[in-house]
């Protein structure tokens, strides 16, 4: 397994593995998906094409093949504190696809983005997990994330799950 910056001619690849992560071709999803791959395709290209300072995609491709099997992606954003706004770096859309899971590709991809963060400037890293998500709740603690807070996943708050926002203190490596 070989960890990379993904390029632009990766948006395709990159969008299969995260439609087929999130949104499994399964009952009525299988006639959806198309729909969803397209959204995320773009929106990906769109990330791409802006070529933002503080925006970086990592993939995890199998060596020799070069097919991309895992993703994530770390950006600067807004976080909002009561009357007080603080940019952080925040990592989002990490997928594996369902083929390659629990052999260490999500690992490795968050610790990738950990050196970004760094580069930047930051001494922590955030990113949001559902709380019913136990196996990704168990990768993240394993790898030092703590909970800072919590809150409905949606306006609903009857039966819906609650995200939480972890974070991570990084340690600079010495020189």
């Amino acid at each position: 397994m070989v960890i990379r910056a993904a390029v632009r001619q990766d948006v395709r690849a990159l969008a299969d593995v995260l439609t087929d992560s999130f949104h499994p071709p399964q009952g009525l999803m299988f006639w959806v998906q198309p729909f969803l791959r397209l959204g995320i395709y773009e929106d990906l290209r769109a990330r791409f094409r802006a070529n933002t300072p503080q925006y970086h995609c990592l993939t995890a491709t199998l060596g020799t093949t070069g097919l991309i099997i895992g993703t994530v992606e770390i950006a600067v954003r807004p976080l909002h504190w009561g009357a007080y706004q603080v940019d952080y770096p925040y990592i989002s859309n990490l997928a594996v696809h369902p083929d390659y899971r629990r052999r260490g590709v999500a690992r490795q991809l968050l610790l990738g983005c950990e050196p970004k963060a760094l580069e930047w400037g930051f001494a922590a890293i955030y990113l949001h997990v559902l709380d019913r998500n136990q196996p990704a709740r168990k990768l993240y603690k394993s790898l030092g994330y703590h909970t800072e807070d919590s809150w409905p996943a949606s306006g609903l708050t009857l039966w819906q799950p609650q995200r939480l926002l972890l974070y991570k203190t990084l340690m600079a490596k010495p020189c």
